[in-house]
């Protein structure tokens, strides 16, 4: 029994080594994830709290509070958007340090945003508490938005990258390869199969959590139907273009592994790139699931209708399109 099970182990061993793309991705993507989170979060000092300044310029700002370590102070020109910003948990605390006695806006639901108060009030004990315009939304509410677009990540994108997989080393495409059927008509039907089983899942979900807990929803439920529609065409589509040629499991596995770490992490499932450097929010604005949440976010928090997100709806159906071609380009039928 012993020389048996060496023997299998042996084998697969010899098997992993010869797959050179698995192989590659098994050394370079725990690397490539430590060197890129070192470029997001590293750095000396780490800020821990995003607070709003309103100015054009923070040298010119002197107030006590300046002086706290671990604060990314954000300059603002516009006061009706950073309280906005506020509300919505993209800024802990907005202050006011130009006119006399410090003004300051924080929402009450706000965690980090209670801290930042304590901390500004032990510098600063007559500021002056200012309420948060329209209403202040809990952060479970600016949440909510990003487990959905999460939880659609992860269907769409392993949901058909495993099964076109399946199906090409189970022998089925090549014999799927003598009909008349192309590979742009095959994608596609993979692609809307797995599109009605999204929207029936996130719309009980939406539904669902709705009716058990209750969160702020502002905006028009339809706009949020064609988000879902739109963002999970795109990342269907993607899903595709990586399963459309590979038939290794470890390296469509690492693949979609580097999808969808660098989405969860910068498309703002968690918490607001606020104060982000530019190249990082450069980089987020790349992925489909960045414009998914934006766009969803605008309707269930701030009401805005199609005109407002039109730009993201824009940007999701043309890499939809890009995807899909892209990927029936690239398709192969067979193993080998």
């Amino acid at each position: 029994m012993m020389r048996r099970l060496l023997a299998i182990w042996h084998a697969r061993n010899l098997e992993f080594l010869r797959d050179r793309g698995s192989l590659i991705f098994t050394l370079l993507l725990p690397l490539a994830l430590i060197v890129g989170m070192s470029f997001v979060f590293g750095g000396p000092e780490r800020a821990v709290f995003k607070v709003g300044v309103v100015t054009d310029d923070l040298g010119s700002v002197h107030h006590p509070f300046m002086s706290e370590r671990f604060v990314d102070f954000i300059p603002v020109d516009d006061l009706a958007v950073a309280v906005r910003k506020v509300g919505r948990h993209q800024l802990d605390l907005l202050i006011d340090a130009q006119r006399g006695r410090t003004r300051y806006w924080v929402n009450e639901d706000s965690p980090k945003g209670y801290v930042a108060e304590r901390l500004l009030l032990q510098s600063d004990p007559q500021a002056i508490r200012q309420s948060v315009s329209g209403d202040a939304v809990r952060y479970v509410d600016w949440l909510f938005p990003g487990i959905l677009g999460m939880n659609m990540m992860f269907s769409c994108l392993f949901g058909v990258g495993y099964v076109v997989l399946r199906y090409r080393k189970g022998g089925f495409l090549k014999r799927l390869n003598a009909t008349p059927v192309t590979a742009f008509e095959f994608l596609t039907a993979q692609v809307l199969s797995r599109l009605g089983l999204i929207l029936i899942v996130t719309t009980m979900l939406y539904v669902g959590v709705g009716y058990v807990i209750g969160f702020h929803s502002a905006g028009n439920p339809a706009l949020l139907f064609l988000i879902a529609t739109l963002g999970a065409l795109s990342l269907i589509a993607l899903g595709l273009t990586i399963a459309a040629r590979f038939s290794s499991d470890e390296l469509v596995g690492g693949l979609l592994n580097t999808l969808t770490w660098p989405m969860m992490l910068l498309s703002g499932v968690w918490f607001s790139l606020e104060g982000s450097p530019d190249w990082i929010r450069f980089v987020a604005r790349l992925f489909p699931l960045t414009h998914i949440l934006d766009a969803a976010r605008a309707v269930m928090l701030d009401g805005a209708g199609f005109t407002a997100i039109l730009p993201q709806l824009v940007y999701l159906a043309v890499t939809t399109l890009v995807f899909l071609a892209f990927g029936a380009w690239s398709f192969r039928w067979r193993t080998d």
